[in-house]
């Protein structure tokens, strides 16, 4: 579970959850359709509420939070967790059960806390995260691989987050089987796809998977097979 003792807020749907980053409201309403539950981390309640957007649940040490706003919350929905051991975006997971989550406002703005969110899905392994950004969708390679249906051409980049060699890749440009890779040493941005289907497999968890945005759906799918 995490250093949060209580029980986990249960989810039967996909979950959005919404980080203090760069967001619009666009972002919001593209990962609602697919992701009908909305969590907000801590802060990112203040954007929710400016919108007019009641979160099911917000979670974190709730410093964040305009004092006006807090005051309005159903002390229902709020789970405060005021350790310091990890970031609100971590809490989140632990602290709440759902088959997919959909993490918006969790890229760009802050570098350092970006890179905090990627330490939290790799401390996080069994739940399933695909995060929108800007330009790009990312998710973890499951252990098992992943097969995502895309075009040919399209940009297809991996990058290790802790060292991994590459186990199996069809339909990439540039093969990365048996490829050991780790960042300062090989790394696979900019790869292409070559047909109407990437299947990638590594050694162990730890490699991110960055593709255009259009493919939102695509990576859905292919995490939910």
């Amino acid at each position: 579970m995490g250093p949060h003792n209580g029980k986990q807020i249960v989810f039967k749907r996909p979950v959005t959850l919404v980080g203090g980053g760069v967001l619009q409201r666009s972002d919001l309403d593209e990962a609602r359709v697919r992701a009908p539950v909305v969590v907000a981390a801590d802060g990112a309640v203040n954007r929710l509420h400016a919108w007019g957007v009641t979160p099911d649940a917000v979670v974190g040490d709730m410093d964040s939070i305009d004092p006006g706003i807090r005051a309005s919350l159903d002390d229902a929905t709020c789970l405060l967790l005021d350790e310091q051991e990890t970031t609100d975006f971590e809490k989140c997971l632990y602290a709440t059960d759902a088959r997919l989550y959909i993490g918006i406002g969790f890229t760009g703005a802050r570098l350092d806390h970006m890179l905090a969110v990627f330490h939290g899905m790799l401390m996080r392994p069994e739940k399933a995260v695909v995060l929108i950004g800007e330009q790009e969708v990312m998710t973890l390679v499951p252990a098992s691989g992943l097969c995502v249906r895309v075009d040919p051409g399209a940009v297809v980049s991996i990058y290790p987050l802790r060292s991994v060699t590459g186990r199996r890749s069809e339909g990439l440009k540039w093969s990365i089987d048996g490829l050991a890779m780790e960042a300062g040493t090989a790394i696979g941005t900019s790869n292409e796809a070559t047909s109407d289907e990437i299947d990638i497999a590594f050694d162990r968890l730890g490699a991110l998977l960055l593709l255009p945005r259009r493919y939102l759906d695509a990576l859905i799918d292919a995490l939910a097979a």
